[in-house]
């Protein structure tokens, strides 16, 4: 989530959180708060296949106007470098279900939900396929081209608990995609438990297998929420009429999963916490 240079939880603006949008969540905590923001989210608008791509120009576009790419450095331009065929780095863009599809069999509306959807480049996207997010400390970069790098990696788990093949992305986007999902097991509680990844349990709570969770846990406190993230939840919930709980809170996974889940959460502890927060 941090932006180059780095920056404090703080230093984020806009967050136009609806007045009581969470207030049926304070003073709960674990599965019951869990299930609280299920019942906030899940109802949703879902927008079709086709226009995830006319979505984008709203939800990841950068202030040059340039296509935001969480795979690779490469500043692909709004429409013209949509995917179509690729063979190396920098060809085109897609839309990358980063919660891959397959865990959820394809369905809908999973299939369409902008909160795991980012456009990547399709050249490192077919690397990272539908392997799980991890750590890999000698993983495998796709080959560069000209000055555009690939922003992951793909390897050998290195991550206590783990030893199967991971596709590790960026440290600028590991809080991102940790939030990404917490939202997915969250919006859709209902459906968690009948997926199947080495990444989730096969239940409705805490859903994530233990690696899982405390690697996720690990990078929503690593890399903080960005201003990035800030206006593309606004983005979506203008599209989808829901929100990321993770992104205006990111402190609830802790009262969901981690040290402070038998901790009932409020709304102003939390922002307090948010704020004294390092980057």
């Amino acid at each position: 989530g941090s932006t180059s240079g780095g920056s404090t939880a703080s230093s984020v603006t806009n967050r136009n959180i609806p007045s009581g949008y969470y207030s049926t969540a304070v003073g709960k905590c674990g599965q019951a708060l869990l299930t609280a923001l299920y019942n906030k989210i899940t109802s949703h608008t879902a927008v079709s296949y086709a226009n995830l791509w006319t979505a984008f120009k709203d939800t990841d576009t950068k202030s040059n106007g340039k296509i935001w790419d969480v795979y690779s450095t490469k500043e692909f331009t709004y429409s013209t470098n949509q995917c179509g065929s690729y063979s190396k780095i920098g060809d085109c863009y897609n839309r990358e279900h980063s919660f891959p599809k397959s865990w959820f069999k394809d369905a809908t509306p999973m299939y369409t939900d902008l909160f795991h959807i980012y456009p990547t480049d399709g050249f490192v996207n077919n690397q990272r396929a539908n392997y799980p997010f991890g750590e890999c400390s000698s993983g495998t970069y796709v080959a560069s081209s000209g000055t555009v790098k690939a922003l992951g990696k793909l390897g050998k788990s290195t991550y206590s608990g783990y030893t199967g093949t991971v596709w590790e992305p960026d440290d600028e986007f590991k809080g991102d995609f940790a939030r990404s999902y917490f939202y997915m097991v969250t919006a859709y509680n209902n459906k968690v438990s009948g997926w199947s990844s080495d990444m989730l349990a096969g239940n409705a709570y805490p859903a994530f297998s233990s690696w899982a969770q405390s690697l996720l846990l690990k990078w929503n406190a690593l890399d903080p929420v960005s201003q990035k993230e800030v206006d593309r939840n606004e983005a979506v919930y203008a599209k989808q009429k829901n929100r990321n709980p993770f992104i205006d809170h990111p402190e609830l996974a802790d009262y969901i999963w981690g040290s402070l889940k038998t901790t009932n959460w409020s709304e102003t502890a939390a922002a307090a916490r948010a704020i004294s927060s390092p980057a």
